[in-house]
């Protein structure tokens, strides 16, 4: 059974910062794909970044430039370091993991960016 679980949300002022953090547990020795997704109340869940276990990474383009995300792959961690933060990165993050055919999710962490 895998797990991931988020840590790292909270409220923060428009400019700040906030690191997230994402463990995953179980049976899977290195996931081929990890990343962060996140949704905003009213709308759909989108990527915010994603990186393979070779270090190739995607960002939004809503982020770039502002995000950054890291992984390592011996811990089965990944991490979303967000700088220079806005209100419309006001979501729920969550984070999310791809082996072979399937994709996991952890539970979800609230970021709120106040104006």
């Amino acid at each position: 059974q895998v797990q991931l679980v988020e840590s790292g949300g909270g409220l923060v002022q428009t400019g700040g910062s906030l690191r997230l953090s994402c463990a995953a547990s179980g049976s899977i020795f290195r996931f081929d794909l990890m990343g962060w997704y996140r949704q905003a109340p009213g709308k759909q869940r989108e990527l915010v970044a994603t990186m393979t276990s070779s270090g190739r990474t995607n960002y939004a383009d809503s982020v770039k430039g502002r995000f950054t995300i890291s992984r390592d792959n011996a811990k089965n961690t990944v991490s979303l370091q967000m700088n220079s933060l806005k209100p419309e990165d006001t979501a729920v993050y969550y984070c999310n993991a791809f082996y072979f055919d399937k994709y996991y999710w952890g539970q979800g962490t609230q970021v709120t960016v106040s104006s």
